[in-house]
């Protein structure tokens, strides 16, 4: 398989999701910006893709088993999964990480201005994604859910208010490339996590957990966008009148 040519990032990543560290280091975005082939991926990154390739043709060519073959599940599973694991995760650490960047502000944001920056950033992230989440779980899960059942059940859905379950996702996936924008920004201005010399514990903690955080953030929108999503709008096809006659 030329990895370069055929297949996209976020392809490879719903596959095996271990190809991510790869991509994780040399710093490609698979989850918002993961419609684009590798070779595209490297070059706008400033990565080698003779490097990338190598490594990702021995990760998967050494017959690797993906963690959790989440392209398997079932897309109200699926659905379940991420609200009670990355958006539970989200909610609880929001706020603990905003604690720690007002306190890294008021210490060392003498010396180190890009911090209020980068807490500027994460606290418009934290806006953002409450008023995201709760659009998913409120607008766009449920109607998954709603087609599931409708599938198993050798029936049909009515049609959403929204038209078509294609109408919301081209607006969260709009919403997910604007966080990983945003996220991209953070890693920029603190050197990609990297602590000072004059960082103390606290420095530490709060870049571990930005890491971190953004590190979920990729899988929550990797789930979603190349594998929820797709699902969901080929889903709709079968079990939607009014989507069926369009296709």
């Amino acid at each position: 398989m030329n990895i370069l040519k055929n297949s996209t990032v976020g392809s490879l990543v719903a596959q095996n999701w271990k190809t991510a560290s790869v991509f994780h280091q040399h710093r490609i975005d698979f989850c918002c910006k993961g419609n684009i082939s590798v070779e595209e991926a490297c070059h706008n990154s400033g990565a080698d893709p003779e490097e990338v390739t190598q490594k990702l043709d021995a990760l998967l060519n050494a017959g690797v088993e993906p963690e959790t073959d989440y392209a398997t599940w079932p897309l109200d599973t699926l659905a379940d999964y991420i609200v009670t694991r990355h958006h539970a995760y989200v909610t609880a650490k929001m706020p603990e990480l905003l604690a720690y960047l007002d306190k890294l502000c008021a210490v060392h944001g003498g010396r180190h201005p890009e911090l209020f920056a980068i807490r500027e950033l994460f606290a418009e992230s934290v806006g953002e994604l409450t008023s995201h989440m709760k659009k998913e779980e409120l607008m766009v899960f449920p109607f998954v859910k709603k087609m599931v059942r409708a599938q198993r059940e050798n029936q049909q859905t009515g049609t959403p208010v929204y038209g078509s379950v294609q109408n919301p996702i081209a607006v969260m996936m709009h919403e997910h490339s604007d966080e990983g924008d945003r996220f991209q920004k953070i890693a920029e201005l603190s050197d990609n996590y990297t602590v000072p010399a004059d960082g103390c514990t606290t420095y530490r903690i709060a870049y571990t957990l930005l890491r971190e955080f953004e590190q979920d953030l990729h899988k929550h929108i990797h789930l979603e966008n190349n594998i929820l999503f797709p699902g969901a709008v080929e889903l709709e096809k079968e079990v939607s009148p009014v989507v069926r006659e369009k296709v």
